[in-house]
């Protein structure tokens, strides 16, 4: 019985509204016993760093996922581990083979050149969707503002899917400080210029989530969000929790402040 006024959320197939979790080796039973309750709440699955590939029963947990219409991928660990042996063929065909149709293309880890990866990233979608990110998971390397919205353009315009803007599993890189503190300017500037439904802020933690909730509203797109949590950021985005508690007030306010183009 539904009694209640909340924020307007994304249902079944979304586009955006995306809670992304990531996998760091959840037992098959323990994922099964999870996807059962709360799938519907689940829209993508990152099988984190390069765990996916020391995974046991890997091709069962693919179509675990699957079944509950859930899209997995492998963390970008594993895409940079491949590029630095020269494997990316070997990758398609390891991706192909598992039945996983989501690629990342990342620069987390290696400092690989946007005109390399946009290389990849233009053979990789012609069998794949594309997901790229963008920053470093080392906290001393800093882009200014202009150089992440040039950056996160070019890939949507390259045909990425989405742009996933780095923020680690600890959320102390990247969009963050080392201290972990959002960068606020940053954020105000990204969602001024771009669609915000391309991109997906890392949000491990409750206090990053209800940061980009109420920065930018209930259906804005998560990533690394933890597996056990994904009830706790929906009552977040339903306005169920004190800190995000007015959301279904602005409901109009967030619907009218993503670009047109």
């Amino acid at each position: 019985m539904d009694f209640l006024k909340l924020p307007k959320r994304t249902t079944g197939n979304r586009t955006y509204g995306l809670t992304s979790i990531a996998d760091f080796g959840t037992p098959i039973g323990r994922l099964t016993n999870i996807l059962e309750d709360y799938s519907h709440i689940i829209d993508i699955a990152k099988m984190g760093i390069g765990s996916a590939y020391i995974t046991p029963n890997i091709k069962r947990k693919v179509d675990l996922y699957k079944e509950y219409q859930i899209k997995p991928y492998c963390g970008g660990t594993l895409f940079e581990k491949c590029f630095y042996q020269k494997k990316i063929p070997e990758y398609f065909t390891y991706l192909k083979t598992l039945g996983i149709e989501w690629i990342e293309v990342s620069n987390g880890t290696l400092d690989i050149p946007l005109k390399e990866r946009l290389n990849i990233i233009q053979q990789a979608k012609e069998e794949f969707f594309v997901i790229a990110e963008v920053g470093s998971k080392d906290a001393t390397l800093d882009m200014s503002i202009n150089e992440w919205r040039e950056e996160i353009q070019i890939l949507l315009e390259a045909g990425c899917e989405y742009v996933i803007t780095e923020g680690r599993d600890s959320g102390t890189a990247g969009i963050y400080e080392s201290n972990g503190r959002v960068k606020s300017d940053l954020i105000e500037e990204l969602v001024r210029g771009i669609d915000y439904k391309k991109i997906i802020f890392e949000a491990p933690t409750a206090k990053h989530q209800m940061f980009f909730i109420n920065q930018i509203g209930p259906n804005v797109n998560l990533g690394n969000v933890n597996i056990d949590d994904v009830l706790v950021l929906e009552a977040q985005r339903n306005g169920l929790r004190s800190e995000t508690f007015y959301l279904e007030d602005k409901d109009a306010h967030y619907a009218n402040q993503a670009p047109t183009h």
